[in-house]
């Protein structure tokens, strides 16, 4: 219900003139009149919209003018009434409706609807001249125009550049998560689900895509078409799409035969092939995987100029950012190989996980994030074995505990109301967290039993919607061995484990195993635990509470949770397995050893603090041999360490002392966890340094991998994850001035330079060749004219990097206000602009006050609550660690509306910059004197 009139809205306006003014608003917000001017009141007040009406099929015609850059529409909604009303409300966003009707199922006469809309909810309403009677069908015909949008979301517009400079404009449609209603008035909420059939007009020269193929196509003009395409299978509005352009495209038919295509701007088809093959393999795998066929004929993957995020699971017709989908093999690198690979088996896995089955409500956003996310590794590891996407895993449940470890986080399943708080689901919790415990559940329960769980659940819930606990439910229902007698399954439904084998006597030792409580505790609650270990002879003691950073004795006291702890020992490498269900537990050991190991893998979404001397047998460990210990073993020893200093478990020195053993690490996870511990460090210390503690942490960190940084070759040989860590390590180097990297990069730059950019680099040295030439005025300028080419395209992120790193202020600025006017630089990649400049020390002043100054055209260009918006402020604000930043940042935030100040991202933002000031307060005298006790 919209708020009374206030006395005065406009004041010292005339009384009149203020009517006329109110008299023109309530035309411009309904036909039908505005509930402030004294018309009829909107008959609904809630975010959600009622339940008695029910969409079963949508009837769509859209007719876009890439000229005039607007729209016209109708929708003709077919519903059941399973209530008796006299309004049906639906959504609507910045559309303008210009008529109405409601006609009834036997009928065959529409009668015209009054139309009131309420904006603050996107709501419409349509006013039935004679009440709707339940159990009936109507068909609700709506028709409206709007413009194109400006931003990312909703139906909007795009262009690129031909080879021949040429402009050209397309129109593409972005809907998750509550943007389908600025295309077409619809019930817009994932539950809602109904088929789809469409029609839309373009010029005989454009080429229009949508969920289905079409059926077929009617000339109405010479110059208009109007293209029909086949209906849908039952589904959410956010899953629908469609794209207007003049794109070129490659197909292939998997061995299932669905016909799969590739859509790119035309200059750009040469770079399809390697998506096409991708997404061939991918689809294949899931359809076996799931064992449920893909319900469409086709599948299209299309690159659009324009796009806010990677990418969009919209049933059929996925879409992506260019960087997501196009490779070059001359050009690409490794790390762009890995990434368009994930990325498309993240939206594949969608297909299943999001569009056949989909989450009742956006609070359980993770069903379809964290699994699709999670799938991501599971199908990859099969069908491109060579990527060694295993070694990447660990990554992600670090990023997520670096949120989840704050006040601001939330549970993986939490409430959410309007637009703003639906899109803050969208974040790192949902996705990262998700897919890690996931990975975890799959560990406890084995991979067959896991997979015979989701197959249940996908099969019993198609094409409807679930709530958390019908996973836990499908999951639970489930034997050790698939395929085996149903009579393992006990009355009660549970299973009980046979014990089998050693490794087997799995978890439960034939108890009951309540899974769902055991989830509900990852699932329902932030956070997660640090287990303490004490070895006292043969008797290992347990003892968990939350860790919150920054807090040595957190307030958190109803916090538990059900650990699913593995181990392994000095003595025996078999891993070992106990449910922690209590705050405190113990486990006796068949003999004494040096050294316990939990978290084996760090299959486990929770660290380890190793009380006593713990910590110096393992430290010990990795110094003598550090290859007893798995890498991912060794990457989640540094990740754990370094958290465990945030809460005053472990002073930095311990920290520090363990990563002397790093000079003879050579695999990729625990090189780059080192980094990833040590270089925010650096980052900090950088800031405030007066007295070169900078320059000695900076030897130390490049004296720990002098070796390992000698050996690179300047090439594009080796495995992936070689590839990879050459790509970071040369990256590393250059960026931190170790001079025997900075004088190759500058040779092969100015090699590069004189052949005017024709000379082929190696893909994975680049980024450090680019890093090491822009910081010249000569080169940053001649990088800037190759940045400008489409054969630099597939480069653009390697280049807006380099570019990034210079150290004039004027070139900084450049970059940002280019990134925000869209035309050299493209506004999709402002955010990450931002952030890059920054982290440079010559720009981070000029990033906050870019954000300040133009904070109202962000938040209009990705929405509020979007992950760009939250990206640039918490990466503005991470480095920053005084009082004086900290109140800066309060300040600014708090100036804004409500609606901004209660941004979750803001919360992180000014947790993070209270951390920060506590850690250097806490470390920064300790540091420096570590330091200069340890030269390396």
């Amino acid at each position: 219900m919209a708020a009374p009139l206030q006395a005065g809205p406009w004041p010292g306006l005339s009384r009149a003139l203020a009517a006329g003014l109110l008299a023109l608003l309530s035309v411009a917000l309904a036909l039908g009149g505005d509930p402030r001017g004294g018309g009829p009141r909107f008959p609904w007040d809630a975010v959600r919209l009622p339940r008695h009406v029910i969409p079963l099929r949508y009837h769509l015609l859209i007719h876009p003018n890439l000229t005039t850059l607007t729209f016209s529409g109708t929708a003709a909604i077919e519903v059941t009434v399973t209530r008796q009303t006299s309004a049906v409300v639906l959504h609507s966003k910045r559309l303008n409706i210009t008529g109405a009707a409601i006609e009834a199922g036997s009928a065959r006469s529409a009668q015209e609807a009054r139309v009131l809309e309420h904006q603050p909810f996107e709501q419409v309403a349509l006013l039935a001249a004679e009440p709707l009677r339940a159990g009936q069908n109507y068909t609700l015909s709506i028709q409206y125009f709007a413009n194109l949008s400006e931003s990312f979301h909703g139906f909007y517009k795009s262009t690129y550049r031909t080879r021949e400079g040429e402009l050209r404009v397309l129109a593409a449609t972005h809907f998750e998560p509550t943007a389908a209603r600025m295309a077409f008035p619809c019930f817009d909420e994932p539950a809602f689900k109904a088929r789809f059939s469409i029609q839309i007009r373009r010029e005989p020269k454009h080429l229009a895509l949508s969920n289905m193929p079409i059926v077929k196509s009617v000339n109405i003009t010479p110059w208009l078409v109007e293209d029909h395409f086949d209906t849908t299978v039952k589904m959410s509005t956010y899953l629908v799409a469609f794209i207007i352009s003049d794109f070129k495209s490659i197909s292939k038919i998997t061995s299932h035969g669905i016909k799969i295509s590739v859509y790119t701007v035309p200059d750009k088809i040469s770079h399809a092939d390697y998506a096409l093959d991708a997404a061939v393999k991918l689809l294949d795998f899931c359809e076996d995987y799931f064992s449920i066929p893909y319900p469409l004929p086709k599948q299209d993957l299309a690159a659009i100029p324009d796009f806010q995020s990677g990418a969009m699971e919209n049933w059929g017709l996925t879409t992506y950012r260019e960087s997501a989908l196009l490779y070059d093999p001359e050009k690409s690198s490794a790390s762009s190989k890995l990434w368009i690979t994930m990325i498309i088996a993240h939206e594949l896995a969608h297909q299943w996980f999001g569009n056949l089955v989909t989450m009742e409500w956006w609070n359980d956003l993770w069903l379809n994030e964290g699994f699709a996310k999670f799938m991501e590794f599971v199908s990859v590891s099969v069908t491109h074995p060579e990527l060694r996407v295993e070694d990447f895993f660990l990554r992600r449940c670090f990023d997520a505990m670096a949120v989840d470890a704050l006040h601001s986080s939330h549970p993986i399943s939490t409430p959410v109301e309007d637009p703003a708080q639906i899109l803050e689901m969208f974040d790192n919790v949902s996705y990262e967290k998700g897919s890690c415990i996931l990975n975890m559940l799959r560990d406890y329960l084995t991979a067959d039993v896991f997979k015979a769980g989701l197959v249940q659940y996908l099969q019993k819930y198609s094409y409807q919607n679930t709530k958390n606990e019908d996973l836990w439910n499908s999951m639970s229902n489930i034997c050790p061995t698939v395929g085996r007698d149903k009579n393992e399954l006990q009355g009660d439904g549970f299973c009980r484990r046979s014990q089998e084998s050693s490794s087997n006597a799995h978890w439960t030792k034939g108890e009951t195993l309540d899974l769902r409580a055991m989830m509900d505790t990852w699932t329902l609650q932030k956070g997660f635990p640090v287990v303490t270990v004490t070895v006292r002879g043969k008797n290992v003691h347990l003892q968990q509470q939350r860790y919150v950073k920054g807090e040595d004795s957190p307030s958190s006291t109803g916090y538990l949770w059900h650990i699913p702890l593995t181990y392994k020992t000095s003595k025996s490498d078999t891993v070992q397995r106990f449910l922690m269900t209590t705050k405190a537990d113990v486990i006796i050991l068949p003999e004494e050893v040096e050294w316990v190991k939990f978290n084996v893998d760090m299959n486990g979404y929770y660290i380890v603090h190793y009380e006593g001397d713990g910590w110096d047998r393992l430290i010990n460990l990795l110094k003598e041999n550090h290859t007893v210990i798995s890498s991912n073993d060794r990457a989640s020893l540094i990740n754990d360490i370094f958290q465990l200093v945030r809460i005053k478990k472990l002073p930095i020195s311990k920290a520090f002392d363990l990563t002397l053993y790093l000079k003879h690490e050579r695999h990729i996870m625990p090189v780059l966890q080192g980094m990833n511990e040590l270089i925010p460090i650096y980052r900090l210390v950088e800031r405030r340094d007066t007295d070169g503690t900078e320059k000695q942490l900076k030897d130390y960190i490049v004296n720990l991998f002098k070796d390992l940084i000698d050996k690179q070759s300047w090439s594009d040989e080796g495995s992936v994850s070689e590839r990879l860590l050459r790509d970071s390590l040369l990256l590393f180097a250059c960026v931190h001035r170790y001079q025997p990297c900075v004088d190759k990069a500058k040779g092969y730059f100015t090699e590069w330079q004189k052949s005017n950019g024709t000379l082929s680099l190696p893909a994975d040295v680049k980024t450090a060749v680019y890093a090491v030439g822009a910081q010249t005025s000569e080169g940053w300028d001649f990088l800037l004219s190759k940045y400008r080419l489409h054969s630099f395209s597939v480069e653009r992120e390697n280049i807006e990097f380099a570019l990034s790193l210079s150290r004039s202020k004027d070139k900084l600025q450049w970059l940002m206000d280019q990134g925000l006017r869209g035309d050299i630089i493209r506004t999709q990649d402002l955010p990450h602009i931002i952030v890059f400049v920054a982290k440079n020390p010559s720009g981070y002043h000029l990033a906050w006050t870019f954000l300040k100054e133009n904070w109202e055209k962000v938040v209009e260009k990705f929405e509020l609550g979007s992950n760009s918006v939250a990206a640039i402020v918490t990466g503005v604000t991470r480095r920053y660690s005084t009082r004086s930043q900290l109140a800066q940042v309060k300040e600014f935030f708090s100036s804004l509306e409500e609606k901004s100040t209660q941004l979750r991202c803001v919360q992180q933002a000014i947790e993070t910059i209270e951390d920060n000031i506590q850690w250097m307060d806490g470390n920064f005298e300790k540091v420096k004197t570590w330091l200069q006790n340890n030269h390396l």
